[in-house]
């Protein structure tokens, strides 16, 4: 029994297009090399900050600024940042905000975007409708502001989470989400005698683990991170967030208020500690929580947001 040889590709098979085309091994090569300097200009600064923030001041003074090159090791200024002082104070701050505000932000977002998710909902497009128009148009600094002091929340740390606990992204990403479960699944758990909350608690929410991460992570980072809101409300040093300290310390160059004399301060191997460690030290422990808390969530973003935001 013979055999036929397969039949030739015809022309139109052989001019594919250039993405189905298999990769090239300078394509390979230039695609790591690109990769690998991108990855470069990430790492690079990071490490000169963490470097410098462990450094002796006789290591600073001799690199004359940034350490690059490790010379030396000391913890003093970390010691000294986490002492008891403004630094110290700054850092509960900001991680009692960052886990209240999350929290709450992310239970009050998850409510609204099923309840607007449901079509029989009370004043269901009057309300999507006006969660729409804060794309376009903001209320502004004056007015929010003026709401915030009418509350009387001028100085308190309800401040730094009330104004700006809900994000209209985050509430339209959920609601695009719930709109696309199964609602045979829903309507099943109704027949059942499920009420509005048990279904949200009990069916959609089991669901929706990947999405309610991804949209965590957006306000715990958001928390985190913000400044403005400190800057604008509140008006006690005691009770700024570890993000304002770094704007008024080290971008701004003052001197933290009720810290003591950063020079005349001494590490562990009895040497002054550089006003440049702590500096850097302060960035570290305002970058640490992100980098810890972002790859466990980093895995549900194509789950979570990118079919979130997509209706099929």
């Amino acid at each position: 029994m013979t055999t036929t040889a397969p039949a030739r590709r015809t022309g139109a098979a052989r001019n594919r297009p250039a993405w189905d085309e298999p990769p090239t091994r300078i394509g390979q090569t230039a695609k790591g090399v690109l990769v690998g300097l991108v990855l470069l200009a990430v790492l690079f600064p990071l490490w000169v900050v963490v470097v410098t923030s462990v450094s002796p001041a006789s290591a600073i003074t001799e690199a004359g600024g940034l350490v690059i090159v490790p010379d030396g090791f000391s913890l003093g200024a970390y010691a000294e940042l986490l002492s008891g002082g403004v630094v110290t104070r700054s850092v509960l701050v900001s991680t009692g905000v960052t886990i209240i505000g999350t929290l709450f932000s992310t239970v009050v977002t998850l409510l609204a975007a099923y309840g607007l998710s449901r079509p029989g909902s009370f004043a269901h497009r009057p309300l999507l409708f006006l969660v729409l128009l804060t794309f376009l148009f903001g209320p502004g600094l004056i007015p929010t502001y003026l709401l915030v002091n009418s509350l009387g929340l001028l100085d308190t740390y309800a401040a730094l989470v009330l104004p700006g606990a809900v994000a209209a992204f985050n509430l339209v990403v959920l609601r695009s989400f719930f709109m696309n479960l199964p609602q045979e699944v829903i309507d099943s758990a109704r027949i059942d005698g499920a009420s509005e909350f048990g279904v949200l608690t009990r069916i959609v929410l089991p669901l929706s683990k990947g999405v309610t991460a991804v949209i965590a992570l957006f306000y715990g980072v958001g928390y985190w991170n913000a400044f403005f809101n400190a800057f604008l409300y509140l008006n006690s040093n005691e009770k700024w967030p570890l993000q304002m300290v770094l704007r008024t310390y080290v971008l701004q160059g003052q001197s933290i208020p009720g810290a003591s004399a950063v020079d005349s301060t001494l590490d562990h191997t009895g040497g002054p500690v550089a006003s440049l460690a702590i500096k850097m030290a302060v960035i570290v422990l305002a970058l640490v929580p992100v980098l810890v808390v972002y790859p466990f969530v980093q895995k549900h973003f194509t789950k979570g947001v990118i079919v979130g935001a997509i209706k099929g």
